[in-house]
């Protein structure tokens, strides 16, 4: 039994195919296929049951596929004890972050963590909380960063940032002449969400004391982007929700329509999230002081009260 063959073991389970998990792991189809079978030969068991489309995990199959993914996790760390052990900080990093925080605060501590720590191979993809929190489980991500606190058992938080939700209130709108918002002037159904899947949406239901049964939305508007929600506020078709940092390039005439809340204000936990095993921690530790460094100069609000991004 060998280390290859338990990842090629794991790149067959994630893509029950074999091709494709030869494809993903840069070797032929009949090198990994044949190092499969020596293991299930070594064992005496059938992990995978070829006789069916897509491939399948037998029962005694996914215990070994389960067990596998803990013996890679941990020869991984080897690998992290030298590099912890010489103060190397470098190699490849993939970070995953939720699309209502990447463009807001990815151009805010990119160029000085590349430019601290050139060594490190930097890879970053925007994806859903709930994709994040699957990838991280499966070891396609190092560390993601996301709206908290998920409640997970398997993955650390470390909060980086706590950022206001403010309102965008139009002209002509009911609460126009409001001077300071409270959870109670907002009406879900007055106003314009992210399209499902958001955590900021969940956020927003959560801050009107609804629940998704409540909302009665007149149009389905399949848009992950704020500057949209802007613009049919600005239709007359309601008010809506943004992000601090989201409304500090806005334009003069629509920051005249911004309402923040009385204090404590409502606001969203951001966190850098990693699984529990904590590979490449000493990557993860140098993004954290890099990103929580070059936010405390736009982010200034202590007195909050975090919205949970659960579903209620």
């Amino acid at each position: 039994m060998t280390i290859t063959q338990l990842q090629y073991v794991l790149a067959v389970a994630e893509h029950q195919n074999f091709t494709l998990a030869a494809e993903k792991s840069f070797v032929t189809q009949p090198t990994l296929s044949m190092q499969v079978q020596k293991l299930e030969e070594e064992l005496d068991i059938i992990i995978f049951d070829r006789g069916k489309k897509p491939i399948t995990i037998t029962e005694v199959g996914q215990k070994i596929v389960d067990q596998a993914k803990n013996i890679v996790n941990e020869a991984n760390r080897i690998k992290d004890i030298v590099d912890q052990e010489k103060g190397f900080i470098g190699g490849e990093f993939i970070l995953g972050i939720i699309p209502t925080i990447m463009p807001t605060l990815l151009p805010m501590f990119l160029k000085t963590f590349i430019k601290k720590y050139p060594k490190v191979n930097l890879i970053i993809k925007e994806q859903s909380t709930e994709n994040l929190i699957r990838n991280l489980q499966d070891g396609h991500l190092d560390a993601a960063i996301a709206a908290t606190p998920l409640e997970i058992e398997f993955i650390k938080e470390r909060p980086l940032y706590y950022e206001p939700f403010v309102g965008y209130v139009p002209q002509l709108h009911r609460l126009e002449k409001t001077t300071e918002l409270v959870p109670e002037d907002l009406d879900i159904n007055d106003v314009l969400l992210l399209r499902d899947g958001h955590c900021f949406r969940d956020g927003v239901i959560n801050l009107c004391n609804a629940s998704k049964s409540n909302l009665k939305e007149q149009f389905q508007l399949q848009s992950g982007s704020f500057e949209t929600l802007i613009n049919l506020a600005n239709e007359g078709l309601g008010m809506t929700l943004l992000p601090y940092l989201n409304t500090l390039e806005l334009d003069d005439k629509k920051r005249k329509n911004l309402k923040f809340f009385k204090a404590p204000s409502p606001a969203r936990e951001v966190s850098l999230i990693y699984h529990k095993s904590e590979l490449k921690i000493q990557i993860t530790e140098a993004l954290y002081d890099i990103i929580a460094s070059v936010i405390r100069g736009a982010i200034t609000f202590q007195d909050v009260k975090i919205v949970s991004p659960l579903n209620k």
